[in-house]
């Protein structure tokens, strides 16, 4: 780790020939009145205490979310990806939704054809293809209850899934008489994340940007976040955590768990989680889950801010479609 030290004259140094997959920074021997600008292009991790006057400029704050040995091992192993999702991070803070939802696309395109998510699509065994779910919708006066319906596959969300989300959220943009959106998942998990057996299907990078710009449920969602209220159970991984990111009022029961294992893939969360996750914990927060790939319990993703309460609710209706009440939608 020591070859990885930050010392305050880099960075008047040519990046350009540094090879170096992240960089340390021990905020007790860096004077709080030399800027951490402009950062290099690979993971900043700072080690100290918060209130140091340059902690806020670092991408990560060792310690807060995952240990300093297991970011350095996981940013190593993946160090392209690592890379790009850092650089995106610091570039789309503040940005609105809108503007910075393409930009992750455009990164996450980047990534698919780069040689870390090639490699790990070789390393992996084909996925077995799953039964198609069904996204169940149904209002109840101002009230439009969604509940995705996949169980065999963990509420894994396959095309099929994410095209019903997309026209579910787009009413829900578009109908200002819509004043609250109830969205669960039925089984024993809210969403394992993006089916497997699905990655990998469009290589071109292109055109996969292209799909995501006018199918990503994010954009409709982002429209009316506040209005969504998504409560969890069981796993919460990947895309199924990147959508729940966005809701105005998030909660989760005390079983549930939270990962975002994307950039051990070599790629990064590409469902909006880049822009949905740092806006309920934070910039360095979100990066060192995404960064680490660790898993984190309800208690801790609510003392991190990912959700906004712990409470026990009942399972989704086993009937499926009158899970919500009301009138069942087309």
């Amino acid at each position: 780790m020591d070859g990885c030290k930050l010392e305050p004259w880099m960075l008047q140094s040519d990046w350009r020939g540094d090879r170096r997959p992240l960089l340390i920074v021990d905020l007790a021997d860096w004077p709080e009145d030399t800027e951490l600008a402009p950062l290099p292009p690979v993971p900043v991790i700072a080690v100290g205490e918060a209130g140091h006057a340059q902690a806020a400029r670092a991408d990560v704050l060792a310690g807060e979310v995952a240990p300093l040995a297991l970011l350095v091992e996981k940013i190593g192993q993946a160090p392209q990806a690592s890379a790009v999702l850092v650089q995106l991070l610091r570039a789309i803070e503040g940005l609105p939704p809108v503007q910075a939802l393409p930009l992750e696309s455009l990164a996450f395109a980047a990534l698919q054809a780069g040689r870390e998510f090639t490699a790990w699509l070789a390393g992996c065994k084909p996925a077995l293809p799953s039964p198609s779910g069904t996204l169940w919708v149904s209002r109840e006066a101002g009230t439009l209850n969604l509940l995705i319906d996949r169980p065999g596959a963990l509420n894994a969300i396959d095309r099929e899934m994410r095209d019903a989300l997309f026209e579910a959220f787009s009413l829900a943009a578009l109908d200002p008489g819509i004043t609250k959106v109830r969205l669960r998942g039925r089984g024993k998990c809210f969403s394992l994340g993006a089916d497997l057996a699905e990655f990998g299907t469009t290589r071109d990078p292109v055109q996969a940007h292209a799909i995501r710009c006018v199918t990503l449920p994010a954009y409709p969602m982002a429209r009316r976040a506040e209005i969504y209220d998504v409560h969890v159970q069981g796993g919460c991984v990947g895309s199924g955590l990147e959508m729940a990111a966005f809701a105005g009022r998030l909660t989760a029961s005390a079983n549930a768990w939270f990962q975002l294992p994307e950039t051990g893939m070599g790629i990064l969360p590409g469902f909006g989680g880049c822009v949905s996750v740092p806006r309920r914990m934070g910039r360095q927060r979100a990066a060192a889950l995404m960064l680490s790939g660790k898993r984190i319990g309800a208690q801790t993703a609510l003392r991190l801010g990912l959700i906004d309460a712990i409470l026990d609710e009942p399972a989704a209706d086993e009937g499926g479609a009158d899970a919500g009440g009301g009138e069942v939608l087309p």
